[in-house]
């Protein structure tokens, strides 16, 4: 009924739409109506009132919910099933408890915030309000060796996505930050489970920080980062690019599903801002490789060439871009 209600205000939107109307194409009493506001309210959406009971949604209604998501979307599978939470601990978990029930291909989790976002590495990834905290499962018919490709997949469709919707000078450093500049504007976390040599699912968390204030991000992390808050200089629409980076996404999967990779991958190359830069990448245990990163593998890896010459395959860890 809630959505029915919503149905009737946004195809109205700009204008009042009073009780005896909405009473009358719901075929409900009006204290129903009222109920359902209510209800609405609840959920964070806000109205305008006029003196004689019409009721106006306003423009300030943008909680990423799942019926607005899913209003104008224009997906198969991706983001067709939706699980919204105002907090959670980490869409990623969520996710993954979701695909272990046998949640669908395409099935998505979104938060207002995260309190425990994580970065590669197990890093804290910080989550406030006004980014775009997401997670897809993915159901891909590919062996273990492959899941790391969907990182770089993802990747694509994050900075295509971007510079549709915005014309901004958007770059990929490796192998998994989206960049403005310098500044790192969004994070992605893919986290596969296999089960007898095949990819069972795959989680895909994005992180964007979209309406954020970069103010309150902490000193040593405040000069590395950058919202598009900040770098449009007003807020954006974020229902509209998460369903515009869900029909992106689902495009570039499909690619990927039907053996285009190095098409996906020659888009990375072109969007890297690594490659032909000097980097130093820091592996666990605390071992540092430095050279000049001059190209990637297909299977995804980082090729340094090294202050003496060799050439190296580095497969994880963080990359830093840095003067030689």
């Amino acid at each position: 009924m809630q959505e029915k209600l919503l149905d009737i205000l946004h195809k109205n939107k700009g204008k009042y739409v009073f009780h005896e109307e909405l009473a009358s194409n719901l075929d409900i009493s009006p204290e129903e109506v009222e109920t359902n506001i209510d209800k609405l309210k609840e959920l964070g959406y806000q109205f305008d009132f006029s003196s004689n009971l019409g009721y106006r949604l306003k423009e300030s209604s943008t909680l990423l919910l799942p019926f607005e998501i899913k209003r104008d979307l224009e997906t198969k599978y991706i983001g067709r099933e939706i699980h919204y939470f105002s907090e959670v601990d980490s869409t990623n978990n969520m996710a993954k408890k979701l695909a272990e029930k046998g949640a669908e291909e395409g099935t998505m989790v979104i938060a207002e915030t995260q309190s425990r976002g994580r970065g590669r590495r197990g890093k804290k990834w910080i989550s406030p309000e006004g980014g775009i905290w997401m997670s897809t499962i993915l159901r891909p018919h590919i062996p273990p060796a492959d899941a790391p490709k969907l990182t770089l997949m993802t990747g694509v469709a994050v900075a295509k996505t971007l510079k549709k919707e915005f014309g901004l000078d958007v770059g990929i450093k490796w192998p998994n930050d989206i960049l403005i500049g310098n500044k790192k504007v969004c994070g992605i976390l893919t986290e596969a489970n296999a089960k007898f040599n095949t990819v069972d699912y795959v989680v895909v968390g994005i992180g964007i920080d979209a309406n954020v204030d970069t103010k309150i991000f902490p000193s040593e992390v405040v000069h590395l980062a950058t919202s598009l808050k900040k770098e449009l200089e007003e807020e954006i629409d974020r229902v509209k690019l998460v369903q515009s980076l869900s029909k992106i996404f689902e495009e570039t999967y499909e690619e990927f599903k039907s053996g285009n990779f190095p098409d996906i991958l020659n888009d990375w190359r072109n969007l890297s801002t690594t490659i032909g830069s000097y980097v130093e990448v820091r592996k666990r245990l605390g071992k540092i490789v430095r050279g000049e990163a001059i190209g990637i593998t297909n299977t995804g890896a980082l090729i340094l060439e090294l202050d003496d010459n060799t050439l190296r395959k580095v497969i994880s860890g963080e990359c830093i871009h840095i003067e030689k």
